[in-house]
């Protein structure tokens, strides 16, 4: 199955740019406090980053260039491109209102056409990883218009008519010029990304919500989708869940060694809230609350320049209460190719980020995966930078880099899709980087609950399916019998059901075969659900969405084989 989680919406920030009646200050986070004079009413300007960009060609109606810096609107000869983008507007604060709202794009270096328009789009799942021309949403009615001077630093269209508040808004940038395609810099680039700039008036002596902490404008700290609004959702159980979590460890008191294997038992836990709006804290909470389990490890999703772990991050695996481990998922070559990265051009990135954990996060044990389902990104073709051989270099160049900059404290895992397309490919072997950089073996597996559907099986056929086992036997089977002294983790595992009503006992009984065929898994000692109400291809992977999978979830949970003491 194709990735669920793509990239994390950047979460909104502020910029001082004017006001009236009194100073402003908006500084570093959505609903930052406004400082004015007593009882006069302020305006300023609130900056929202795109939280997803790229852009389409129709000439290369496959290719995806969401980790290019560059987004490209126009013709040139026969080739249509439009670029893409999509806002996620928090609240501004009780009384606020938006007087005008801007989209602003950074010309990056060629001449840029006479005209340009700006659409809206309603679709607002779509998301820069997978788009392509074959699939990228439906253009709607014209927004604005601009007419740029050739040389233009920057273009701006007025979407005041669109953006009235919190929300998430997508636009299409496009212009029928001939031969003239703008070129504007993208999220990824270093200066100068896609922003929605809105001037918010607040109210005499009424002042937004403070943030606990300031969040830089890019990269986004966390990986929850969309950027979190300042007041918190309700999540109501599908059914009362238990008072109390399951105790984390048993009376004997299982373990982990220095690679955080236990000395008995499996690892239990959770990615949760994917694709939502909710923090990815609040979402393990609720999770938890729910399966009635703390989870063990903490998945979450980081890339580029981000630095993690985060304070909130942080924060959730400083919990005696409830003991948590760090399973952090880094994509070091975001914006750029895996070649480059085992190269050394991105040692100032991993430089930077190994210093941050060491001041931040001291030798506290945690696991790293390195930009996993790797599969989906391969290009064989020699020399395009980003074959499988080029995956297992950047590994190991991250991995060995890491540990010379001193980081002891980090696991790393490699994390494969389970994808027979891929399983079957003649440069799929080529993908593992090596024993000696390789703690754990890991793998994002998902299946369909419904009878007769695509992937529909037990949780055996999860972790072993093969249409050909002439090239390949099923991944737990590879895995034996490859890597046979290293752990496996299920960095990702999941439960969805295509039927179009769905049956709520589809889902339990799948889980239903969990406990009894992980007993037949001895090497699997971490298992981390993925939960979302809607991937990118509308699959629901919750485990409560009927009150049968949340019984049989909630049974799966309470097993002591994830009694382990982290």
């Amino acid at each position: 199955m194709i990735r669920r989680h793509t990239r994390a919406l950047m979460p909104l920030a502020a910029l001082t740019i004017g006001a009236t009646a009194g100073a402003v200050s908006l500084t570093g986070m959505a609903g930052a406090e406004t400082t004015g004079t007593a009882g006069a009413a302020t305006t300023g300007v609130v900056r929202t980053g795109a939280g997803e960009d790229g852009y389409s060609s129709s000439s290369r109606p496959s290719f995806n260039f969401g980790a290019s810096d560059t987004l490209v609107a126009g013709r040139s000869g026969a080739d249509t491109m439009v670029t893409y983008l999509k806002f996620t507007v928090a609240n501004p604060g009780p009384g606020a209102t938006v007087k005008n709202a801007q989209v602003v794009l950074t010309r990056e270096s060629k001449a840029l056409p006479n005209t340009l328009s700006l659409s809206r789009v309603a679709d607002t799942t779509w998301t820069e990883k997978s788009l392509t021309a074959k699939n990228d949403p439906a253009i709607g009615a014209v927004v604005s218009n601009a007419k740029p001077k050739s040389d233009a630093a920057t273009v701006t269209f007025d979407v005041s008519a669109v953006v009235k508040g919190a929300g998430t808004y997508t636009f299409a940038v496009t212009s029928r010029v001939a031969n003239t395609p703008a070129r504007f810099r993208s999220s990824e680039a270093a200066t100068g990304k896609p922003s929605l700039n809105l001037t918010v008036a607040r109210p005499a002596a009424t002042k937004p919500p403070v943030e606990a902490t300031p969040t830089p404008t890019k990269p986004a700290p966390t990986p929850s989708k969309p950027a979190p609004t300042p007041s918190k959702p309700v999540v109501t159980p599908t059914t009362p869940a238990p008072t109390t979590p399951a105790p984390t460890s048993p009376a004997g008191g299982c373990a982990v060694d220095a690679k955080l294997v236990p000395s008995c038992g499996v690892l239990w836990g959770a990615a949760a809230g994917g694709f939502s709006d909710v923090p990815r804290d609040e979402a393990l909470k609720t999770f938890e609350q729910k399966s009635g389990r703390t989870s063990t490890i903490y998945h979450t999703y980081h890339k580029g320049d981000e630095l993690f772990p985060t304070k909130n991050e942080i924060a959730m695996t400083s919990d005696p209460a409830n003991p948590r481990t760090l399973m952090l998922n880094w994509k070091v070559g975001y914006g750029t190719k895996w070649a480059n990265v085992a190269n050394g051009d991105q040692d100032a990135r991993i430089d930077r980020l190994s210093t941050y954990i060491k001041t931040n996060y001291g030798t506290k044990k945690f696991f790293m995966v390195l930009h996993h389902e790797p599969e989906n990104d391969v290009v064989a073709t020699a020399g395009s930078g980003m074959t499988a051989k080029d995956y297992a270099a950047m590994f190991r160049h991250t991995v060995l880099r890491m540990k010379a900059n001193g980081v002891t404290n980090a696991v790393f895992v490699v994390a494969y899709m389970n994808y027979e397309k891929w399983n079957n490919t003649s440069w799929w072997g080529d993908l593992y980087p090596g024993d000696d950089v390789v703690d754990w073996v890991g793998v994002d597996t998902y299946n369909n609950a419904q009878p007769g559907g695509f992937h529909t099986g037990d949780f055996n056929y999860m972790m072993n399916r093969t249409n050909a086992p002439a090239k390949f036997p099923g991944w737990y089977t590879w895995a034996t019998t490859k890597h046979p002294g290293k752990p496996i983790m299920v960095a990702e595992w999941g439960v969805y059901d295509s039927s179009t009503v769905v049956d709520g006992k589809n889902k339990a009984n799948v889980f239903a075969t969990v406990l009894p065929q992980l007993a037949k898994m001895p090497q699997i000692k971490g298992l981390v659900y993925f939960e979302t109400a809607k991937d990118q291809n509308g699959h629901d992977i919750r485990m409560d969405d009927t009150p049968e999978a949340l019984a049989a979830f909630q049974k799966i949970a309470a097993d002591p084989r994830f009694n382990v003491k982290i």
